[in-house]
């Protein structure tokens, strides 16, 4: 029995002639015109396909391979998508989103989606802080070794916590005055670890990478390369291209 079709994304007409791509369970991914928008799939083999890092990694392998070959631009559909029949959708999706789609394809026209991780290390940070505010470095010697009141220790402790959110703070303001300027569209995401304190991810016209690149450079020499700033230049532009 049919496990169906796993649908990538969706691209313009016309499409480019030629696509030698492998998708999910090694099946080939092909294309299937539905009016005016060409949709890359393959067979699907599975009923459901869990979020697993192999899946997830195979599904934007697809997309950006499909960019590479000259897919562009191209709407990401999200992971797991599978359907039965063609009709599915264009009874769900083409028709009553058919506009949508072509504002997005206007919109993604020439440009690319980048995307700027922060990551720093709060030990470090905070002993730079302490050499830099000798009354901070003061109150918090007083930690150490001697009785302080509750009242006291919660007051260090919180004026250290808002000195190091004001140093996080800096470091994110200076990406967004350098980078933000260049940008189309800017979304911010959600942290994704501890030590992360900036996700971002930027709609930038295509012909500007290479001085948005600089721009990160420029930054990490800034901050004496004491971030772990993980950049990366070319990704399917799922931020950008929300239906909703």
């Amino acid at each position: 029995m049919s496990n169906g079709l796993y649908l990538y994304g969706i691209v313009p007409v016309p499409e480019p002639l030629d696509l030698t791509l492998q998708g999910l369970d090694q099946q080939p991914v092909q294309m299937q015109r539905v009016d005016n928008f060409v949709f890359l799939y393959s067979a699907a083999q599975q009923t459901r396909y869990l979020a697993s890092r192999r899946n997830l990694l195979g599904h934007e392998r697809v997309l950006e391979q499909a960019m590479e070959a000259g897919f562009e631009p191209i709407l990401p559909l999200q992971f797991g998508l599978t359907i039965d029949t063609w009709d599915t959708v264009r009874e769900q999706l083409l028709d009553s989103k058919s506009d949508r789609l072509v504002q997005l394809f206007d919109k993604l026209s020439g440009r690319r989606e980048v995307s700027i991780k922060l990551f720093w290390e709060p030990q470090a940070e905070l002993e730079m802080l302490l050499s830099e505010d000798e009354k901070l470095r003061c109150d918090r010697d007083a930690l150490k070794g001697k009785t302080l009141s509750m009242d006291e220790t919660i007051r260090i402790g919180q004026a250290i916590e808002r000195a190091l959110k004001i140093r996080q703070q800096q470091i994110i303001q200076a990406f967004q005055e350098k980078l933000n300027s260049i940008a189309v569209e800017v979304v911010e995401n959600d942290l994704l670890s501890e030590t992360m304190i900036y996700n971002c991810a930027y709609l930038i016209p295509g012909e500007a990478e290479p001085q948005f690149s600089e721009m990160v450079e420029q930054l990490d020499e800034q901050f004496d390369r004491r971030l772990r700033i993980r950049y990366n230049n070319f990704t399917a532009p799922f931020n950008f291209a929300q239906l909703n």
